[in-house]
């Protein structure tokens, strides 16, 4: 067998981490850990494979996750907490030390493709600040020495707190006493093509601003045209709180003579629940919030200073925290519970609690059929069930009906879990069925035979309404899926992954 050169996979997973961030926005989530009942990793990996997300950040390097996200392709953002970043800006030994223990014992089987730096260092940990720029600089020499610079970008969160005056937004700058730090740090984004990360919260620039911003503004919902948010000096439209807070950070950076670094908002979302004094965190803003969220990160273009950027986004967060310290509201930004239902519905739609199929973010349907080699028997089990406990309705297979033929064992599961698959995704449903079943973006309908969720479902009653199954979400209706992902060449990655494991 003919080996191919390890740069030639390399060079695969290049081009894919470049297609990755200039084809499109996408939608990441973080996974923090700081909850009583943490579901094991592969239970984390079964959840964002069913929803389709495809990019997570976590907030240090836990060997059991990182682990169980091998051969998955979802590409992973690790985190160097704060405490770690002063042994790691003093030495460099620490820093290679750190990058061979957590990232290049981990690639290419695990999809490595950021290094978080710490978390709102400057604001969080002031002492740690002086150091930040060369901890930066000491983890990317040491990935240049393990070949991965490449593919693993280099970067550090910042709060919003370190503009102290983001609106109006073409004249807001950083904290001048952090000037000196922020220019070091801007200076190595610049030089490496890595991006600037901000945590972005329009419920704290709500929340904060005693009334001066309306809730809708904050919530990415239309605005009257007396309460249009318009910059001064711009005359630029603000159509959302969420825009105008990436563009202060332009116009922040521009200020420093910066201004070829991408915006990437490392943490956003709203909490759920609240206490008494927090009035603004309840389950339909949450709801609100994320959906028209991922409505305006998916629609691939920039905040008003930069149309064509678009803006990557993570939201905060997977599970609720309930061990966190601080108001009721910190401990309930999760948007899934940890048995993998949804705690609000949450789509496209923008309102959540509609909608039919399961498109991915690319608008691209997801069918769920049986694979080619599964075990016959394993197949029956799983078409009896889901016909049967699953309910899914299996009257298109039945004899003379229109998807009766061809008259076997994987064309009748093939539709009887993509019937399934399809109303119960959004409250926890999932394609797998003991392993025999995989999603497709290829529509399976063939002849008369329309699958459940095709264009043309109405000819053999596939499309539905909105299943009255399963488990209710708190605001009513079933918990819509959270479907998060791009196609960020799915075949490439895995053929690159592969070869490198040859190699």
């Amino acid at each position: 067998m003919m080996l191919l050169p390890r740069w030639f996979a390399e060079a695969i997973l290049l081009l894919i981490s470049v297609l990755a961030f200039t084809n499109a926005a996408y939608i990441g989530v973080n996974i923090g850990t700081d909850l009583t009942n943490m579901p094991p990793p592969s239970d984390i990996v079964t959840l964002l494979k069913s929803r389709q997300i495809t990019h997570i950040r976590l907030y240090d390097a836990n060997s059991h996750i990182l682990k169980a996200f091998a051969n998955t392709t979802i590409q992973v953002m690790v985190g160097i907490t704060n405490q770690e970043i002063l042994k790691i800006g003093r030495f460099p030994s620490a820093a290679a030390s750190w990058v061979n223990k957590n990232v290049a014992a981990y690639v290419p089987s695990t999809n490595i493709t950021a290094i978080s730096v710490g978390s709102e260092v400057l604001t969080a940990s002031p002492h740690v600040a002086p150091i930040l720029a060369s901890a930066l600089n000491n983890i990317h020499k040491a990935l240049v020495a393990t070949n991965l610079n490449f593919q693993v970008k280099v970067s550090t969160p910042m709060s919003m707190d370190i503009m102290p005056k983001p609106f109006p937004p073409s004249t807001s700058t950083f904290s001048p006493s952090w000037n000196t730090t922020v220019h070091q740090i801007l200076q190595f984004l610049d030089n490496t093509g890595s991006f600037f990360m901000l945590n972005a919260y329009p419920y704290y620039g709500y929340t904060t601003a005693n009334g001066i911003f309306p809730l809708d503004y904050a919530l990415f919902k239309q605005l009257s045209a007396v309460k249009q948010i318009v910059d001064p000096n711009t005359l630029l439209h603000y159509d959302s709180m969420f825009d105008a807070m990436v563009d202060a950070a332009y116009y922040s950076m521009e200020a420093l003579n910066f201004s070829k670094i991408p915006v990437v908002v490392s943490e956003t979302g709203w909490p759920s629940f609240g206490g008494s004094d927090e009035a603004a965190a309840t389950i339909t803003n949450a709801e609100t919030f994320n959906s028209n969220l991922i409505k305006r990160v998916l629609n691939n273009s920039g905040p008003p200073s930069k149309p064509d950027i678009p803006i990557n986004t993570y939201i905060y967060e997977l599970y609720s925290e309930d061990k966190r310290s601080g108001p009721e509201s910190e401990k309930n930004w999760g948007m899934f519970y940890t048995n993998g239902t949804s705690v609000y519905p949450l789509g496209l739609n923008g309102g959540g609690g509609g909608g039919s199929g399961s498109a991915d973010l690319n608008g691209t349907m997801l069918f769920c059929v049986a694979k080619v080699d599964a075990d016959d028997d394993k197949l029956e089990d799983g078409l009896n069930w889901a016909c049967g406990q699953g309910r899914a309705n299996c009257a298109a297979i039945q004899p003379g009906q229109a998807c009766y033929m061809p008259n076997d064992i994987k064309s009748h599961a093939s539709y009887a879990y993509n019937d399934y698959y399809q109303k119960m995704k959004g409250v926890g449903g999932t394609c797998d069925f003991d392993g025999t079943a995989i999603t497709t973006p290829r529509d399976p309908s063939y002849r008369t035979c329309a699958y459940t969720g095709s264009p043309n479902a109405n000819g053999t009653g596939g499309n539905f309404p909105p299943t009255a199954l399963g488990p209710a979400s708190q605001v009513g209706g079933n918990a819509n899926a959270l479907i998060i992902s791009i196609n960020h060449l799915p075949f490439l990655a895995t053929l690159a992954l592969n070869l490198l494991l040859l190699l």
